[in-house]
């Protein structure tokens, strides 16, 4: 596969380009391509971009080269068309799912970065991390799970729902496939005021919700092909659960985890390390939510940079 990659041996961050699939996908770098053996990439949750590690990368970028990509549909990375489960194939669509990221990823690992790598992913960008390692084999020396999504409304956990939402969910995903509905959640979602407030929930502590975080998670929603990976997601109803793979994981995993996350429970991260051999530890940001790398940098950087010590 011909590509199309600027050099990453620079100091400084600037963003670039790769082909992949006739898909634009859009990344930056910090730090030298110099003699250390491992790269960190960093993986951005649902409705975030590359930016999102803007209190991370650099400090990273000090003791490896650190990358952070924009999956398909988010950032500036390419927005195709949503292809549910069941459409008839069309050309230039894209299948938001699980498998189709980590294949991103794991592309993007093996064509641009070139050397064994440390994921580290946010959210569903956790689930991407784990299931890129999968594919990755021996080439990840290790995942860090930061607030990992835990999917309960996925089709596989519907026993945990209430009765009602078993009953309910046949005539829900017949609902979020209809066009009209999930573009008009969108552009409920991409209003500022409703970033704020959603950032509130996120943010617990109100730390960093400034006006360049807004920016950077509205701005990609102003492009013409924003909501189709918001539709694609929101149809995701059976795809892979982070416990699924972590069962028969080899490789080494780490967890950090925000205390007061309201959207994923600190709960199941403790059930996740008696139960998984492959987790190695589990570290919680106090008073943090559900994006403690932006919320807390300083504790979840230290955090970091201890791990990528150990692995390196």
């Amino acid at each position: 596969m011909k590509n199309m990659v600027n050099e990453t041996d620079l100091p400084a961050k600037k963003s670039k380009t790769w082909l992949w699939r006739n898909l634009k996908i859009t990344w930056n770098c910090i730090g030298a391509n110099n003699n250390s053996t491992h790269a960190i990439v960093l993986i951005h949750g649902f409705g975030a971009c590359k930016e999102h590690w803007r209190h991370n990368q650099p400090v990273l970028g000090k003791t490896s080269i650190c990358y952070a990509i924009d999956l398909i549909g988010f950032g500036d990375s390419s927005q195709p068309k949503a292809r549910l489960e069941g459409d008839q194939p069309e050309n230039g669509d894209f299948r938001y799912r699980f498998d189709s990221w980590a294949a991103q990823v794991t592309d993007f690992c093996r064509e641009v970065v070139q050397k064994p790598v440390i994921l580290i992913g946010n959210s569903i960008g956790g689930v991407i991390a784990l299931r890129s390692s999968q594919l990755l084999e021996g080439s990840c020396s290790s995942v860090v799970l930061i607030d990992c999504a835990q999917r309960t409304m996925d089709d596989k956990r519907l026993n945990e729902q209430p009765k009602w939402m078993r009953w309910f969910r046949p005539w829900l995903k017949n609902l979020v496939r209809q066009r009209w509905l999930s573009e008009n959640l969108f552009r409920n979602a991409a209003n500022p005021r409703v970033i704020k407030r959603v950032l509130g929930q996120a943010y617990p502590s109100g730390k960093n919700i400034d006006e360049d975080l807004v920016q950077l998670l509205q701005k990609p929603s102003k492009r013409k092909g924003a909501q189709e990976a918001f539709r694609g997601f929101i149809n995701l109803f059976d795809d892979y659960l982070a416990p699924q793979i972590l069962a028969d994981l080899q490789t080494p995993v780490h967890l950090i985890w925000g205390e007061k996350d309201p959207w994923e429970p600190i709960e199941e991260a403790k059930i996740w390390i008696r139960k998984f051999k492959c987790i190695r530890s589990l570290k919680i940001i106090p008073g943090a939510g559900h994006c403690p790398h932006d919320e807390a940098p300083e504790d979840v950087n230290k955090i970091l940079l201890d791990l990528i010590q150990q692995i390196t």
